[in-house]
């Protein structure tokens, strides 16, 4: 229908699951921060105050703010105001259906059993697959990164939430452990730890460029090394 069409014309920058993930991240608030039960109209609002922030934060290059969010939502401040105080509210809210996507760019990589036969390689597919979700959001995640570096509570518990899936897939490819302070959660999360910094270096341009690492420099000199120690870290703990 043209209408659904013309309503829905602000997903035309996502990619269609990222679309969908704000659809669906949208649909499970029933209230605006002044109380009002969200219809149609403000379901539709919000999704589109989340796609101008995902745009506004994955294309630019300046800060994002607000009323710049409102603005390429072609929405007045008021509108942005009845569902996020600040930005770190709106960072967090886009940062939901971003991570819903996790689970079909990475984490079901990891829900099968991987044969000893086959260890490295399902290894470095899965490092790669998570270097890719990286390279798609690296603004969104390298600011939630830094704003957690800087003791930002929330941002702060997001990235311990975001990695704690990952850790027991490894913990239960290793073994039947709890997941836990056992031995084999230690080193999964020194594992992740690992791979995701190696993954923040190479998925930052300025960091690369501070570090050394040439443009034209593949990927694989860091993604390959942390699917070895992924390897090591499983097949020490089948022994």
């Amino acid at each position: 229908m043209p209408g659904e069409e013309a309503e829905t014309d602000y997903f035309a920058g996502l990619q269609p699951t990222l679309a969908a993930a704000v659809t669906t991240a949208c649909a499970v608030v029933s209230h605006n921060l002044n109380g009002q039960r969200l219809g149609r109209k403000g379901r539709v609002t919000r999704e589109r105050i989340l796609a101008a922030a995902i745009e506004l934060i994955e294309d630019s290059e300046e800060p994002v703010t607000l009323g710049r969010v409102a603005r390429h939502a072609s929405l007045g401040m008021t509108s942005v105001y009845n569902y996020f105080t600040d930005m770190t509210g709106l960072l967090l809210a886009v940062l939901a259906p971003v991570m819903a996507t996790a689970e079909d760019d990475y984490l079901s990589l990891a829900r099968e059993p991987w044969p000893d036969e086959e260890l490295y390689a399902r290894c470095y597919g899965f490092v790669r697959a998570y270097h890719g979700f990286w390279a798609r959001h690296s603004r969104l995640l390298h600011l939630r990164n830094a704003l957690a570096d800087q003791q930002d509570a929330r941002m702060m518990a997001h990235r311990i939430r975001s990695s704690r899936p990952i850790i027991a897939l490894l913990v239960k490819q290793m073994s039947d452990e709890p997941i836990g302070l056992g031995p084999h959660t230690s080193m999964a999360t020194m594992v992740m730890i690992g791979i995701e910094r190696s993954v923040t270096l190479v998925t930052d341009k300025e960091l690369r460029k501070l570090v050394g690492i040439e443009p034209e420099l593949s990927e694989d000199r860091y993604l390959v090394p942390g699917a070895r120690l992924m390897e090591f870290a499983i097949s020490d703990a089948r022994q």
